[in-house]
C-alpha cells in the first residue's frame, strides 16, 4: 500500500490542561469553532475541523496551546471518540456530537453514535437533536466568517448555470469557507467532487467567472505569491485526492508569472498522493480573456 494511503501530514492544536485556566480567551480565534470551555478547561471538541492555523494561540495568556505537526492517519471518527472525546466525559461527548450536527457531518455523527452504542455509553444529547443544528451558547465561539457551510442542498446555490441576465446572475458557490488555508480536506462537499483551484485575482478579472468556471465544482482559492506555508496547501490537496476522492482539478491562474506557483503546488500534491487525477490548466489575461485551456 502506498504510504500516502496510510498517513498525511497534519498540523493540529494541542492543549496542556495543566496550564489551561479555562478563561476562554482563545475561543474567538478558532475559525471553525472547534474549541469550547467544558468542565473548566478549553477542549478541542473536533479534531476533524481543527485547521492548525494557530489563530487561537496568541490569545492564550498561560501558554497552554501549541501547534503540533505530525504524520497522522486519515480522520477516523471512532478512533477519535475512543482516544480523546469519550475520555472527556458526557459534556465533551455532547459538545463533539453537537459540533458534527452543526456542520452537517451526518456520516461521522452516525459513526460516533455507533461507537457509543458499541461501548455501552449513553448518548448525552436529547434524541430530538440528532439531526438539528445545535447552538453552542456563549462559549461556542468561532469566527462566523470561517464556519464551514455546505450550500448544495440549502437552496442558497443550486450549482446550476445562472439563468438570469448578467446583472442578476446568481452565485454558483457551493460551500464556505473557500480560502485554502481554512478549508478542511475532509469536508463533505469535497467528496467525489470536481475541484476548482483558483488564483485570488482570477474571479475579479473574469466577468462571468461563476458561470464559466464554478458551476458544479467545489472551490479553493489561494495566492502563491502572498500566502504562507505552501506545504500545507500541498498536503491538503494530496488529502483531497486520496481521501476525498476528488475527480478532477481545474487550476485557473492569471497570466502573471507568480500565478504559476499554483500549478507547482498541484504537481507536488500529485507526487505525494497515491491516486492520480486529471488536471486542467486555464490561463486568464489581465483583461479577463481565456488565453489557454488545456489538460496537463
Amino acid at each position: 500500500m502506498h504510504e500516502r494511503e496510510k498517513t498525511m501530514k497534519r498540523q493540529i492544536i494541542t492543549i496542556d490542561e495543566t496550564k489551561c485556566t479555562g478563561c476562554g480567551e482563545c475561543i474567538p480565534g478558532c475559525p471553525e469553532g472547534a474549541l469550547q470551555v467544558i468542565d473548566g478547561k478549553v477542549r478541542l471538541v473536533s479534531d476533524l475541523f481543527c485547521d492548525g492555523l494557530g489563530a487561537c494561540i496568541g490569545h492564550c495568556p498561560t501558554g497552554a496551546m501549541k501547534i503540533e505537526s505530525r504524520e497522522a492517519e486519515p480522520y477516523d471518527e471512532k478512533r477519535v471518540m475512543h482516544e480523546s472525546i469519550a475520555k472527556g466525559g458526557p459534556n465533551v461527548i455532547a459538545a463533539h456530537l453537537s459540533h458534527l450536527i452543526e456542520h452537517n457531518e451526518q456520516v461521522y455523527l452516525q459513526q460516533a453514535l455507533e461507537y457509543l452504542k458499541e461501548q455501552g455509553i449513553a448518548n448525552p444529547l436529547p434524541s430530538s437533536s440528532a439531526h438539528a443544528p445545535h447552538n453552542h451558547g456563549a462559549h461556542g465561539g468561532g469566527c462566523p466568517g470561517s464556519k464551514m457551510m455546505d450550500f448544495r442542498d440549502s437552496g442558497s446555490s443550486s450549482g446550476a448555470a445562472p439563468a438570469h441576465p448578467a446583472s442578476l446572475q446568481v452565485s454558483a458557490l457551493r460551500q464556505w469557507p473557500i480560502q485554502l488555508h481554512l478549508v478542511s480536506p475532509q469536508a463533505p462537499y469535497f467528496q467525489g467532487s470536481d475541484l476548482l483551484l483558483a488564483a485570488d485575482c482570477a474571479a475579479f478579472a473574469v466577468g462571468d467567472f461563476h458561470a464559466k468556471f464554478m458551476t458544479g465544482k467545489s472551490l479553493g482559492i489561494a495566492c502563491p505569491k502572498l500566502d504562507s506555508d505552501m506545504d500545507i496547501y500541498v498536503d491538503k490537496l494530496a488529502a483531497m485526492i486520496d481521501h476525498s476522492n476528488i475527480n478532477t482539478i481545474t487550476v485557473v491562474i492569471m497570466e502573471v508569472p507568480c500565478c504559476g506557483g499554483l500549478m507547482s503546488i498541484v504537481a507536488e500534491a500529485l507526487k505525494r498522493a497515491s491516486r492520480k487525477v486529471p488536471v486542467k490548466k486555464v490561463v486568464i489575461s489581465l483583461k479577463g480573456e481565456t488565453l489557454s485551456e488545456e489538460w496537463v
